[in-house]
């Protein structure tokens, strides 16, 4: 499968993308239907992205989801329905097999990228494993995470960018750095959405900068990113989780045109 998103015949960036949290069967059928359609527009492999729980929230009160069971029936619905990929993330051991019977990859979230147990159980599922960087590494340091996995038996690994911590609320995505990693992984994943991330805030919810959507995922592009991966909401405002740094819906389309270009332009001019 990676081969298949990372070296697609049009020589596109493949894009993970979905709102956050299923929030609802409706919510989730909305936007893959309209995301694959663009994607299928555009000739760009698309993998829908939709957590079936929120393990990692700043309150107590914050939205977890609607029920693991029901959560992950509507991701393989997804899946069936559009006859697409689907990825979402697990937080304990015993979750890989679970969530790998209803989707193709497991993602394996920033603070736990270097948990051991994790991505062992994740590599015994053969599903891809999909890796965020922690927010405290450094771009080398995630060959030990992308190792322990094939060590485990598993070569389809992913690796997914999401910035690095600068002070107590603010995150910095170092470019250099992602290029540092398609050097030692076959697909690399540039997280346009969580690197725009305010964390920490007085209000206990997390903030954004979904302003600067497009420049990251330009940059994204300029530096060699095999995938992007856009949370995207028809209304943020109303979004369970993670609204004040996705991407409206409806903006999706004339951003996607632009990448679309920018990769060609590259490509034709290496």
């Amino acid at each position: 499968m990676i081969k298949k998103l990372a070296q697609s015949p049009s020589g596109n960036f493949f894009l993970i993308a979905g709102p956050c949290v299923v929030e609802s069967k409706d919510l989730c059928y909305e936007v893959a239907e309209r995301v694959n359609n663009l994607c299928i527009n555009y000739n760009i492999p698309y993998v829908f992205k939709a957590s079936y729980r929120k393990a990692n929230r700043s309150r107590l009160d914050s939205f977890t989801g609607i029920g693991d069971a029901e959560a992950l029936s509507v991701l393989s619905s997804v899946k069936n329905h559009f006859k697409i990929p689907v990825t979402t993330d697990i937080h304990k051991d015993e979750e890989a097999a679970a969530a790998a019977e209803h989707v193709d990859i497991l993602q394996i979230p920033a603070f736990l990228c270097r948990q051991t147990s994790l991505l062992e159980a994740a590599a015994a599922t053969g599903k891809v494993v999909n890796i965020k960087k922690g927010q405290f590494l450094s771009h080398g340091a995630m060959k030990h995470a992308m190792n322990k996995v094939i060590e485990s038996g598993n070569e389809h690994v992913m690796l997914t960018e999401r910035g690095n911590s600068f002070g107590y609320s603010d995150l910095v995505v170092d470019f250099v750095g992602l290029n540092e990693m398609t050097s030692f992984c076959n697909a690399v994943v540039l997280d346009c959405t969580h690197s725009l991330q305010k964390p920490n805030q007085n209000s206990g919810v997390t903030g954004g900068k979904p302003e600067y959507i497009e420049t990251m995922a330009k940059c994204g592009i300029a530096a060699g990113a095999d995938g992007l991966f856009i949370e995207t909401h028809p209304n943020p405002s109303v979004a369970l989780s993670d609204g004040a740094n996705m991407l409206q819906l409806d903006q999706l389309e004339p951003l996607l045109e632009k990448l679309v270009k920018l990769r060609s332009a590259l490509r034709s001019n290496p």
